[in-house]
């Protein structure tokens, strides 16, 4: 799991597990080859990969639509029609027919991305970089921005800052509040969250599986300490199965939340 590299001169009669140079040995591999003098890194093959898998999945499914689709075109089709229905529609409401497509692509995605963590031979999920959850939090808050000030116009801010619902003396403090959260935290706490829950479980399955793996390797150096590493591949295979349900549902709850931001945005006031 990752590129976690015994360190060069290492006595694994003294240290089982060698501690690498950088952490980063668990996200990046450096650059793999060069584009017009550009360095394409591990990182951005997998992120033109996630896109390119997102788009092959609805095409396929789609192309030729037929009276009892296959199985592979009932998930795909479940999946699309549980964002439309459940999330845009769900959430924002008839006029989340608009927003569908870019919930859709939003979520499988992230989807998808979330699930290059478990897939053999990748083992690396791309939202483990801050830069991808950062980058679609940031074009979540431009997208719901815009659809407030198209919606509501000027109203849009001043039913944030002055929001009527609430007694007028308390106004000013709620307002402010409401600015920052709207306007500032949105995207950051959208991106963080993200980030921490895919960072966690990438670094916990590489320690855990690794360490396993390497525990064992070294049988003769180490004897009987070496069963060590049954305890953590065990627990390394038990947070793997718990990461399939984390996967699916940060993807699920990044696209709730837009949806959430898009029909507050386009409902000021409620």
């Amino acid at each position: 799991m990752g590129e976690l590299i015994l360190a060069v001169g290492c006595d694994p009669a003294q240290e089982v597990i060698c501690t690498p140079d950088s952490v980063n040995e668990l996200f990046e591999t450096g650059v793999v080859f060069r584009l017009f003098g550009f360095g394409v890194t591990r990182s951005v093959i997998l992120i033109f990969a996630a896109a390119l898998i997102t788009l092959a999945l609805l095409f396929f499914a789609y192309r030729r639509p037929r009276l009892v689709p296959s199985k592979f075109g009932v998930a795909i089709e479940s999946m699309v029609d549980f964002v439309r229905e459940e999330i845009a529609i769900g959430v924002i409401g008839p006029e989340g027919v608009r927003y569908f497509p870019y919930l859709l692509a939003l979520f499988m995605f992230i989807l998808v991305g979330n699930a290059f963590e478990v897939m053999p031979g990748i083992n690396f999920p791309i939202t483990s970089l801050i830069a991808i959850p950062m980058f679609l939090s940031l074009l979540t808050w431009v997208v719901f921005i815009a659809v407030g000030f198209a919606k509501n116009g000027f109203a849009y801010v001043s039913g944030v800052v002055w929001p009527r619902s609430v007694p007028l003396g308390l106004r000013p403090l709620v307002g402010l509040i409401e600015f920052v959260s709207t306007f500032v935290l949105r995207p950051i706490t959208l991106a963080v969250r993200l980030f921490a829950n895919l960072v966690a479980g990438h670094v916990m399955l590489t320690l855990l599986l690794v360490s396993g793996v390497v525990f064992v390797a070294h049988v003769d150096d180490i004897g009987f300490r070496s069963i060590i590493g049954l305890g953590w591949f065990a627990i390394g295979l038990a947070i793997f199965i718990f990461e399939l349900v984390v996967i699916v549902l940060q993807a699920y709850i990044f696209t709730l939340l837009a949806a959430v931001y898009i029909e507050t945005s386009l409902h000021p006031q409620h």
